[in-house]
């Protein structure tokens, strides 16, 4: 069959993109018509949730070693065997991310070393091939049934980029010639029979997270994208040169500039089909487009194991001094969180299937924080229009402002300001941009009777759904 040419194939990616996720509408606004991006119900769900985790499981982590990247891509574990988890305890994992103040979870069912946490009837690099638990052990399933005894939403993480066990570096399996074609489509084949297993066999799942992307057929690699979309249609799809419903936000630091706009120029984050997207140490995907055409909003994710120069997913041992203290958590709650964005932090459950003691205090310290501080807003209010005021019964101190915008209806606000007033005269407290699923901003301690958020440049009619303001002490 013959290839379409590039510049049609675009075309229809982009179709295929409107068609699944529907993010395109007309909306009527203040007598001028607006093409306005809106999110889908899997990419609403995803920003509510705020928070989440990425639980990073492998072979690797049972060889005391220091994890090498380089060295996991392209040679194979010695004795798949050492996986032994004699303690694993997924209760445990999820327990710790609830306390964190995770709304779902995800779970690394391959990853570079091509090995399957669940029962696979089409790879045999899976927990079939173990000693532990008689080879009937599924991860995958224990995973998904803690996700939902303790209310957290289930994802997984596929990892199809790198596979050392079957010679796959960036989606191709190395080789020449007939050997590498036929090895090549056999790779394709049970990738994509390994996603219709995990989509068809574990219910209803928040997020698929492909490691590095999936790529698209076009380029010789699985054609996911379709099996996703028929027997997940509610998950977030991230992601591969045809669709990202959500985008990577420029760094592993679990932080976002600001501002951090949710639409997106292209449909897909593929730096190849789209030069611009790597230009300026990926600047765009960082920023986002304010004027972008498809909702696409940002991920910021880092390790719990990422501070003073490390950065590890993967449990190591000794590495317990790299877990980030709990001010750097803080910081980066507003720096993700609160720059409209979704953030991911990955845990490591050690070689006996357990979170170790020092992460899941560091987690727990981390959730009762964040609760602090958020918990008991001073006053909480909601509104459309270009104005909202609040008058206090009395004088009262401030110095943090949480807003939410409608998301729903788009994202329309430009230019705000946040005013206060004492002793009769109004002051600004601060002015933004970007507010998205929720700006959070904290400020020198003010004393007002009356704030108000004036909405200075807008597209349409703006909605704030959430105008919260507090006063805290910090401990930090």
């Amino acid at each position: 069959m013959s290839k379409l040419p590039s510049c049609k194939m675009k075309i229809l990616n982009v179709l295929l993109f409107i068609l699944v996720t529907g993010n395109i509408i007309f909306s009527q606004s203040s007598g001028i018509d607006n093409t306005i991006p809106i999110p889908n119900n899997a990419q609403l769900a995803w920003q509510n949730a705020a928070m989440g985790v990425l639980f990073d499981y492998d072979l690797h982590v049972f060889d005391n070693k220091k994890y090498n990247q380089q060295r996991e891509r392209i040679s194979p574990v010695p004795d798949y065997q050492v996986f032994n988890p004699d303690k694993l305890n997924t209760d445990q994992w999820i327990q710790t991310a609830k306390a964190m103040g995770a709304k779902f979870a995800l779970l690394t069912v391959t990853h570079e070393t091509g090995f399957a946490l669940y029962q696979s009837d089409v790879n045999p690099y899976c927990l079939k091939a173990l000693k532990w638990r008689d080879g009937k052990g599924d991860i995958v399933l224990d995973f998904v049934n803690s996700c939902r005894k303790y209310g957290i939403k289930p994802g997984l993480y596929i990892g199809i980029r790198w596979n050392s066990f079957f010679g796959v570096h960036n989606f191709v399996v190395q080789g020449k010639g007939k050997f590498r074609e036929n090895r090549q489509a056999y790779y394709n084949h049970m990738v994509e029979e390994m996603v219709k297993e995990l989509c068809t066999r574990y219910g209803d799942l928040f997020e698929i997270w492909f490691d590095g992307g999936a790529d698209s057929p076009e380029r010789g690699a699985p054609d996911v994208l379709p099996i996703v979309k028929k027997y997940q249609p509610n998950a977030l799809f991230y992601h591969n040169s045809q669709l990202a419903e959500a985008r990577w936000g420029g760094s592993e630091t679990g932080t976002v500039p600001y501002p951090c706009w949710g639409t997106f120029p292209y449909p897909s984050t593929d730096g190849l089909l789209y030069p611009e997207i790597v230009k300026n140490q990926f600047a765009l995907l960082k920023h986002g487009d304010p004027d972008g055409k498809y909702w696409m909003p940002a991920m910021s994710d880092a390790p719990l194991r990422g501070f003073n120069g490390r950065h590890e997913w993967f449990w190591e041992p000794g590495d317990e001094e790299h877990i980030f203290p709990l001010a750097n958590l803080v910081d980066m709650y507003y720096k993700s969180v609160g720059r409209n964005s979704t953030l991911i932090l990955g845990l490591t459950p050690d070689p006996t299937g357990l979170l170790p003691p020092p992460d899941v205090k560091r987690l727990k310290e981390f959730g009762a924080e964040i609760e602090r501080r958020f918990s008991s807003p001073i006053v909480i209010t909601e509104g459309k229009g270009r104005k909202i005021e609040i008058k206090f019964a009395t004088t009262t101190r401030i110095n943090q402002v949480s807003i939410r915008e409608g998301i729903e209806r788009g994202q329309r606000i430009r230019k705000f300001v946040l005013e206060g007033r004492s002793g009769g005269k109004w002051a600004g407290i601060l002015e933004g941009t970007c507010i998205g699923h929720k700006f959070i901003r904290t400020f020198p301690a003010v004393k007002v009777d009356k704030i108000r958020l004036r909405i200075t440049d807008a597209i349409g009619e703006p909605e704030i759904k959430n105008l919260s303001i507090y006063y805290f002490i910090s401990n930090q």
